[in-house]
């Protein structure tokens, strides 16, 4: 990474260019990840605070704007804008970007009502832009060499998935004290206000309409089990989910800020079971359990076979608290397809498909049928 006008001398990078908007905790991460694509340069950044932004741009030595609109105006063809704000911001600043003409990439969720994801989807269209959802991790090497050894049939044919996104009982952990490199607080009222389906479910369903496509059917039941969380509004705090892909196999997907940290990912096919331990490490392993007989007992494989990339795959970057991912992956996918003059992976229909799957499960004690469509991703050439 490679700041405009300062530490890079205002040398173009080879990739393209990137603006922040938003530089709360998250925006910490991605400058870290940033840090580990050169080839990117940052324009500058914005944030409605005065004092974040600062102390923010201090850190990271970045150039500055006190305004959205003069920020977007600094922009020019091809470049692309990080929203990166709260989640009820989402929908307006991103709105503002595809107006003035600038491809998007927004930190999850896309927003918070279905309509307003409909809408930015159709302005995107309207505009040939690209608008482009969080998070990254399903093009990290884990979820890459997971669908890879799905389409190659390594476990035989799928026929379930089990996936946990569990992260511990977040309530009484010190999430006050938490802190980004540039000191800003973890926004654990915004969290626990939206809650950790909308918050963490992507994590796992960005690897599943990936794999798989569409999900046609959602039959879910959602709920506040702990209510007294400071700042809550009533965002259900756990959330289990039954997904039905149009091509593919059944999977069930729970999150929670109740349960033990849980963030497995199984399919389970007809020859064994494809597993990765932690969905939140870009270079955990994706292991196969071959299932055998013994005894005239039905058993897998305890440690299992290691698959492995065939080629180098991607930066990778430090770890922050459980999780070890490189927040910069889609935003270079997005300025890797416009260099090359190509559809990107993360494509507008996967931004509006996965919003609208995520909201069934947010909201619905019940069966909701998915109206949006969304086409499996290619397999990167490493995987």
């Amino acid at each position: 990474m490679q700041a405009d006008g300062q530490k890079g001398g205002g040398q173009r990078a080879g990739l393209g260019r990137v603006a922040l908007v938003g530089c709360g905790f998250v925006a910490d991460l991605y400058m870290r990840s940033l840090a580990a694509h050169p080839e990117i340069t940052v324009v500058a950044a914005h944030d409605h605070d005065p004092a974040r932004l600062a102390a923010f741009a201090a850190h990271w030595s970045l150039n500055t704007e006190a305004t959205l609109d003069a920020l977007l105006a600094r922009l020019g063809p091809g470049d692309v804008v990080l929203n990166l704000t709260n989640p009820a911001a989402h929908y307006t600043v991103s709105h503002a970007c595809l107006v003035a003409g600038h491809h998007v990439w927004c930190e999850k969720p896309l927003t918070l009502k279905l309509a307003q994801a409909q809408a930015l989807h159709d302005l995107a269209q309207e505009r040939g832009l690209m608008l482009v959802s969080a998070p990254s991790s399903v093009l990290g090497e884990a979820a890459q060499v997971l669908i890879g050894a799905v389409r190659r049939g390594v476990a035989g044919t799928p026929r379930l998935i089990y996936a946990e996104m569990d992260d511990g009982f977040i309530p009484q952990a010190p999430y006050r004290k938490w802190q980004s490199e540039s000191a800003a607080p973890w926004p654990y009222a915004d969290e626990f206000e939206v809650g950790c389906t909308l918050e963490h479910a992507g994590y796992v369903l960005s690897w599943l309409i990936a794999m798989f496509g569409s999900v046609t059917r959602v039959v879910a039941a959602a709920s506040e089990v702990i209510p007294d969380k400071p700042g809550a509004a009533g965002a259900p705090d756990v959330s289990v989910a039954m997904l039905f892909f149009e091509n593919g196999p059944m999977a069930r997907l729970s999150c929670s800020i109740a349960a033990s940290h849980d963030h497995r990912l199984r399919v389970f096919g007809d020859k064994g079971v494809l597993q990765v331990p932690e969905v939140w490490d870009n270079a955990a392993a994706v292991r196969f359990h071959r299932r055998f007989v013994l005894r005239r007992r039905l058993i897998e494989l305890p440690i299992g076979r290691r698959i492995r990339p065939q080629g180098p795959s991607h930066p990778k970057v430090g770890r922050w608290g459980a999780a070890s991912m490189n927040f910069a992956l889609g935003p270079a996918e997005m300025l890797q397809a416009l260099a090359e003059g190509r559809a990107c992976r993360l494509s507008n229909a996967m931004a509006l498909h996965l919003t609208e799957v995520t909201l069934a499960i947010q909201g619905a004690c019940g069966v909701s049928e998915i109206k949006s469509r969304c086409a499996p991703m290619e397999v990167a050439p490493w995987a």
